[in-house]
């Protein structure tokens, strides 16, 4: 049973601008001191969370799409995010999953958040997406999808950590530190919340507040308000003795998702 070394990139991001984005972030990956087996960077990383996707959207190889094959690939490990996508006639919040060797997962929002219109210029997901590293299952999300617990139901224990990348407003910050170790407890697996600082174009405020739970709901590490890069490790036999030991998934309801 392996360990997982994970690194939380918790950042400001310049607005609607991919290049300094992309440079600053490369920079935070080349900085980190300790082998790690993934990096997280922040919900769509290389804009902020912006309704102005036509002027935005990148298509599935482009820049950003080569960034993060050149930066896995020099980091030796899988780094995930996600940005916006055109794909036909369509945008997409996605999640790009990409290994060191060039190949990749991805995972398209599928919860949009209204309050911001997201749903007026963004397509839904309509897949969940289990993604395998070091013989560990991994269940990306993204942001609002935090808020709905049926989509990140732990079905027999299909993964045993579960990210969500973030820009989630100082303003809700109760709801993410509330509900990121609740996600925790009910799913008996590892979560992981990356979530970016600073001010957006829009004027909202960012507090971070960027955790890593465990299975417990234990914090094992919350980010302060401000730029932090940190690497953990996580146990892999903590987590099986706990499954062992406390086997809720066995009286779990059963349900279908439409």
């Amino acid at each position: 049973m392996q360990d997982l070394t994970i690194t939380l990139i918790q950042t400001p991001l310049y607005w609607h601008e991919r290049t300094l984005n992309l440079e600053m972030l490369a920079h935070k990956i080349e900085e980190i001191s300790s082998p790690t087996d993934l990096i997280i960077l922040p919900e769509m990383f290389t804009t902020g969370f912006s309704m102005q996707a036509p002027e935005l959207a990148e298509t599935m190889y482009g820049p950003t799409f080569l960034w993060l094959q050149n930066m896995a690939a020099t980091a030796k490990a899988v780094i995930t995010g996600s940005f916006i996508i055109k794909e036909e006639q369509h945008y997409y919040n996605r999640l790009i999953w990409m290994q060191p060797d060039g190949t990749y997962s991805y995972y398209d929002k599928k919860h949009l958040f209204r309050m911001a219109g997201e749903m007026q210029v963004y397509a839904a997901g309509t897949r969940k997406v289990i993604v395998n590293l070091k013989g560990w299952n991994i269940c990306p999300l993204i942001c609002y999808d935090l808020r709905f617990p049926v989509w990140s139901r732990n079905v027999q224990n299909e993964y045993d950590l579960l990210l969500y990348v973030a820009n989630w407003p100082a303003k809700r910050d109760i709801a993410w530190k509330t509900v990121l170790p609740a996600r925790a407890i009910e799913n008996v697996a590892y979560v992981a919340g990356v979530n970016r600082v600073g001010e957006d174009g829009n004027g909202h405020l960012y507090n971070g507040d960027s955790m890593v739970v465990n299975f417990k709901g234990d914090i094992l590490f919350s980010a302060e308000s401000d730029e932090s890069t940190r690497t953990i490790t996580l146990s892999r036999q903590e987590l099986a003795e706990f499954r062992q030991s406390f086997p809720a998934y066995l009286d779990a309801d059963a349900f279908t998702i439409l």
